[in-house]
């Protein structure tokens, strides 16, 4: 397949534009990604479906892991993306740290020096391969399930995953295995050591960290564990705490979606104008916390609009990566979503054709 040029590289590399993430660099995946009008994609280490780790300990050429004490090497990390960039695409970055990488730095427990030496050792490889992001979250794990229902009904019957508070027994209770119930003022100081330690090292390398919210977002604590990244005022604060032009967040759309009383476009234009968005999720759901239902990013009754997203996006002049993050499954499609992300690429690409023939008929 590498007969692409990688001249190709040079179209639009300053523009608004779609991606996707993917736990393959297999020739057949690019290949796709290319075919369907992706220019850019994020490497993953999970299933972008949902939090399901896919292809547990492969060592391929075709993909990367990422764990507690286990990266990349330089080499492995330039053979990545010089795979990308033989299919015709850049590859932008790594989608997101598993939580076993941050979870001990997070709870500031024994163990978080060597989880700090392994992110910076990450991040300064990502650097000398040429790979510009990476994303991370601060988000508890085990405390609740990412989403409750897996095949909530669609249109056509396709398969959307929801969340119900009502589903969980006792949430706000301590779950078992958390050792003891942490406050907020201790998780900030811990987050706030983490990017002491890291946003130095990304400076010097070269690299975009990108912070994606809490999913679900919530009140202040689930399970015993605040979740910080629940609200329009947490990023403000995670924004302010170090500011660095080498830290953003990665916007997952869906997510403030997901927030009750919160405006997208106003989320857009905030992060935007202060140049704090690395990358989008750009997803939508039904409903806000404490029940919602993942849907088409072309539903009428999903929470906004989309062409008044990307239309803000440009507003604030943002030039970078949307990522269709979590997709429906649809008839017929394979385990990764094929049919289910063409068609949001597509109907992205078709956004952004419009809102382009607009601005350059005004």
């Amino acid at each position: 397949m590498r007969q692409q040029s990688t001249s190709n590289l040079e179209k639009d590399p300053q523009r608004l534009r779609t991606g996707l993430r993917t736990r393959t660099l297999s020739d057949e995946r690019l290949q796709f990604c290319r075919q369907i009008g992706v220019q850019d994609v994020f490497l993953d280490h999970r299933d972008p479906r949902g939090d399901v780790f896919a292809d547990e300990g492969s060592h391929d050429e075709e993909t990367i892991t990422i764990d507690e004490g286990v990266i990349p090497s330089v080499s492995d990390l330039v053979q990545a993306r010089r795979r990308a960039e033989d299919a015709g695409l850049r590859l932008m970055g790594i989608q997101s740290l598993s939580y076993n990488v941050y979870g001990k730095i997070m709870l500031g427990k024994d163990g978080q020096d060597e989880q700090l030496r392994t992110i910076k050792e990450l991040i300064r490889n990502i650097g000398q391969a040429d790979i510009p992001i990476l994303g991370y979250q601060w988000n508890p794990r085990g405390v609740v399930p990412m989403r409750t229902a897996q095949t909530v009904r669609l249109r056509g019957d396709a398969k959307g995953r929801g969340f119900d508070i009502e589903d969980i027994d006792a949430p706000f209770e301590r779950t078992p295995g958390v050792e003891r119930e942490y406050s907020e003022s201790e998780l900030w100081d811990n987050y706030e050591h983490f990017l002491e330690e890291v946003l130095p090292v990304a400076e010097e390398a070269g690299v975009q960290l990108a912070l994606h919210p809490a999913d679900p977002p919530t009140v202040e604590q689930l399970g015993g564990i605040p979740r910080l990244f629940r609200d329009f005022e947490a990023f403000k604060r995670a924004m302010d705490l170090l500011p660095s032009d080498n830290h953003g967040l990665k916007l997952c759309l869906g997510c403030f979606s997901e927030m009750p009383d919160t405006n997208v476009t106003e989320v857009i234009e905030h992060f935007g104008q202060n140049d704090d968005i690395v990358f989008v999720h750009f997803r939508d759901v039904i409903g806000t916390w404490p029940s919602f239902t993942e849907t088409f990013i072309d539903d009428d009754k999903s929470n906004f609009d989309p062409l008044a997203a990307i239309e803000s996006l440009q507003a604030v002049g943002f030039n970078g990566v949307m990522v269709p993050d979590h997709v429906p499954e649809i008839v017929g499609d394979t385990e990764w979503g094929h049919r289910s992300r063409a068609h949001a690429v597509s109907y992205l690409n078709g956004l952004l054709a419009c809102s382009r023939r607009g601005t350059d008929e005004t």
